[in-house]
C-alpha cells in the first residue's frame, strides 16, 4: 500500500467517523488558532510599537547633569549643570556617522501666553531648542516651519507652539495661528509653526508648550549656571551603544574629568522602553505557547482514544488486510497517517482562525499587520508532532493484532 493510498484510507475513515473526527479536529484548530492567532496579534502590536518608538526617536540618547552626587578624589560633590558652552562645544565636536545633536533648556512651566482677548492658563511651558531639536525629537511639524539656522543663531523672538495653544488661542484652527504675534511673558513673539498632537506624559502636556530659538532663550531666561540639555539621534540603531560610547569619552573631556573622576553626567537611551516592551511581549509569547500547548494536550488525548476506539472497531478491517499481505508496518504507516491527517487539517483550520484573530486585533488598534509565516510553520509541525504522539500507541496496537483472532473478531 502505497502512502498516497493511505491517506485516501485515512480521509475515508475520518469522513465515516465524522462527527468525532469533527469535534476533535475543532479541538486542535482551537489550540492552533490560540496559538498563531495571539502570537500573530502579539508580533502586530510589537510591530507596530516598535515603528512608532522609531519615528518618535528611539534611536537617540540624551546627556543631562547627573541627579545624585559623584566621588572625586576621596570626595563626593554635586553635579554641575551642563553649560551652554559645554553643550555647543558638545555639539560641535560630536562626530559620528549618522548623527544629528540638538540643544534644548527649559525656560518656564508657568507661563502664560496672549492673543488678542484671548489667552492660556498659567500653566504653560516655554522650550528653548535649536533648529535641530524637532528632528532628534518625538514632535512633528503640523503647519508652517521650523526654526532656521539664522534665527537661531540672532536669537530672534519666533516661536513654534503646540496643539493645546492653537486651541485656546487660535480655536484649534493651525494655518490660522502661521504669522500671527502672541504675547509671551510680556515678549512678543510671531508663529512660524504649530506642532502636531503629542500628548501628555510623566511631565504634563507635551501639548501645552511653546518653543522658543535657543539663544533667545539664554537672552530672557538665561543665567551664568543654567542647565542645557543635550539629544543625539543616530541613523542606524545597531550602532547606538558605540555612539553612547564615543559621547561619554567627548563628555569627559569638555568636562574636564580626570581619569580617576566618575561621569558627572547621565546618558539615557530612548530604546529603554522599547527593550522593556520586547521583555514583555517576549513573555507573552512564552505563556501564549505554553496556554496553547496544553489545549493540544488535551486535544491529543482526545484524539488518542478516537485512534483507539477506531482500531477496535475495525478489528475484523485490520484482519482482512493482514490476510491480504498488508504488513504491520503497513497498518502502523495507515494509523499513523489518519491522526497525522485529523490533525494538519485541524491545523490549517486553526491558521486560518488564528490569522483572523490577528487581523481583527491589528485592526482594533490601527496597527501594521504581520503574516505570521514563522508561526504558521509552527503550527503546523505542532500538528504533525501531536499526531504522531496521538497515533502513535493506536497505530502499534493494530499492527500487532493477530491476523486470525481478528478475523473472528464480531
Amino acid at each position: 500500500m502505497n502512502p498516497l493510498e493511505n491517506v485516501k484510507v485515512a480521509l475515508g475513515s475520518i469522513k465515516d467517523n465524522f462527527l468525532r473526527s469533527l469535534l476533535t479536529l475543532l479541538i486542535i484548530a482551537v489550540g492552533i488558532s490560540c496559538l498563531v492567532g495571539m502570537l500573530t496579534a502579539i508580533d502586530s502590536i510589537f510591530y507596530t510599537m516598535n515603528n512608532n518608538f522609531n519615528r518618535m526617536g528611539a534611536n537617540s540618547f540624551t546627556v543631562r547633569r547627573a541627579d545624585e552626587t559623584i566621588k572625586s578624589s576621596r570626595r563626593r560633590k554635586v553635579s554641575e549643570n551642563i553649560l551652554f558652552d559645554q553643550a555647543m562645544d558638545y555639539k560641535e565636536k560630536f562626530k559620528f556617522a549618522g548623527a544629528v545633536v540638538s540643544i534644548n533648556t527649559w525656560c518656564t512651566g508657568n507661563a502664560e501666553a496672549k492673543y488678542r482677548d484671548k489667552k492660556t492658563n498659567p500653566t504653560t511651558r516655554v522650550v528653548g531648542v535649536d533648529e535641530n531639536y524637532f528632528t532628534t525629537s518625538s514632535y512633528e511639524l503640523k503647519e508652517g516651519r521650523n526654526f532656521s539656522i539664522n534665527e537661531i543663531n540672532s536669537g530672534n523672538n519666533k516661536a513654534v507652539i503646540g496643539k493645546d495653544i492653537v486651541k485656546d488661542l487660535f480655536g484649534g484652527k493651525d494655518e490660522k495661528a502661521i504669522g500671527e504675534v502672541i504675547l509671551v511673558e510680556n515678549n512678543r513673539y510671531k508663529i512660524i509653526g504649530t506642532l502636531d498632537q503629542k500628548g501628555s506624559s510623566s511631565g504634563g502636556s507635551n501639548d501645552r508648550r511653546i518653543f522658543i530659538p535657543l539663544l533667545n532663550a539664554k537672552k530672557i531666561y538665561g543665567y551664568p549656571t543654567k542647565h542645557y540639555e543635550l539629544t543625539t539621534s543616530i541613523k542606524n540603531p545597531a550602532v547606538i551603544d558605540d555612539a553612547v560610547s564615543h559621547a561619554i569619552g567627548k563628555m569627559r573631556v569638555i568636562r574636564d574629568l580626570k581619569a580617576s573622576e566618575e561621569n558627572d553626567f547621565t546618558i539615557r537611551k530612548s530604546d529603554g522602553v522599547l527593550n522593556q516592551l520586547k521583555d514583555m511581549t517576549s513573555s507573552l509569547q512564552i505563556g501564549t505557547i505554553v496556554i496553547a500547548l496544553l489545549t493540544l494536550l488535551g486535544a491529543a488525548i482526545g484524539l488518542m482514544n478516537i485512534m483507539l476506539v477506531t482500531v477496535t472497531e475495525r478489528t475484523k478491517e485490520i484482519g482482512v488486510r493482514k490476510a491480504l499481505g498488508a504488513t504491520s508496518e503497513n497498518i502502523l504507516f495507515q494509523f499513523m497517517i489518519e491522526a497525522v491527517v485529523i490533525c494538519i487539517l485541524g491545523g490549517l483550520l486553526g491558521i486560518v482562525f488564528g490569522i483572523g484573530l490577528g487581523i481583527g486585533v491589528t485592526v482594533l488598534i490601527d496597527g501594521v499587520f504581520v503574516v505570521p509565516w514563522d508561526w504558521m510553520l509552527l503550527g503546523i509541525i505542532v500538528c504533525i508532532i501531536v499526531g504522531l504522539m496521538s497515533g502513535l500507541y493506536p497505530a502499534l496496537k493494530a499492527s500487532r493484532m493477530d491476523p486470525i483472532e481478528s478475523l473472528r473478531y464480531e
